[in-house]
């Protein structure tokens, strides 16, 4: 049985055709224009594949409620042309098969548990730090949604007292998406960074500020496996600094097994960026049982 999968981003989607053992079997990328421009290449590439559902792990904020006018809609985003976008419903139109829905992080995060690292886990969170911050919640064996969906990568931080930025996110400023995605250490430091890999003060702020958030959904959530994923992440070291500093916060107040060995807790994904197509996969699988 074939599965369609769809990563939704702000510059691209990347669309996937696979299988329920979560193999990808060819896969696009388009850019994302606006709906009327992408919309219809997307639907011409899933068109006639024999696929018996579709996953969409979109950007947000989107509505998940199934009891709601607007489900399966792009909400309130900044992306001007996709606000308030019926997603679901074009492609449910388009290639009459079931739609599943879920933002793009949780998707990751379902990629992980299904295939990955958390596989086996009932409780787990993915982060993903890039162009912004977004937060997938796994608990009680199930992606957590609730009133909306998980917007963890705005929760609003303490500033570090050697930094004098005043914050990128236009809605919270000193948020962690607005003190540690990738846009503010660009307008921070003046310069993105893949430029700053010999500026040790750089990535030790960047650390600092993602730790402290780990710290907190360690105390809210009680994750057994914390997975931290996007572009910026990918600079060499900095996961082992975000470990020093989460030991150093913890400060030994919670002593579990999966805090004595932090190298196994906190970890980068283990899916060779596919975490997010696949989890698209399994979002569709899932839909089609429903």
């Amino acid at each position: 049985m074939l599965f369609g999968a769809l990563e939704a981003g702000g510059t691209k989607m990347v669309c996937a055709i696979g299988n329920e053992q979560g193999e990808i079997l060819d896969r696009i990328s388009i850019p994302t224009e606006t709906p009327d421009i992408t919309m219809p290449k997307m639907a011409e590439y899933f068109a006639g594949k024999d696929i018996s559902a579709l996953g969409i792990g979109c950007f947000g904020p989107i509505d998940l409620n199934r009891t709601s006018p607007t489900y399966g809609y792009i909400t309130t985003t900044p992306k001007l042309p996709w606000k308030n976008y019926d997603i679901c419903g074009y492609f449910r139109e388009k290639l009459n098969i079931p739609v599943g829905f879920d933002t793009d992080v949780n998707g990751s995060m379902l990629g992980e548990a299904t295939w990955g690292c958390a596989r086996g886990l009932d409780t787990a969170i993915y982060i993903t730090i890039g162009t912004g911050v977004g937060v997938g919640v796994l608990a009680g064996g199930g992606l957590l949604h609730g009133m909306l969906h998980p917007e963890a990568g705005h929760i609003l931080m303490p500033v570090r007292s050697d930094d004098t930025y005043a914050g990128k996110c236009p809605y919270h400023r000193t948020c962690l998406e607005g003190l540690a995605s990738g846009p503010a250490i660009e307008a921070r430091w003046g310069a993105p960074g893949r430029e700053l890999g010999d500026r040790p003060e750089v990535w030790d702020l960047e650390a600092y500020y993602i730790a402290a958030a780990v710290t907190d959904y360690i105390m809210t959530i009680s994750p057994q496996k914390v997975i931290l994923g996007g572009g910026v992440m990918h600079h060499d070291g900095l996961i082992e600094q975000v470990r020093a500093y989460v030991k150093d916060m913890v400060n030994g107040y919670l002593v579990t097994k999966e805090l004595e060995d932090l190298n196994s807790y906190i970890v980068l994904p283990s899916l060779d960026d596919n975490q997010g197509i696949m989890g698209a996969l399994k979002l569709g699988m899932e839909e089609l049982n429903r």
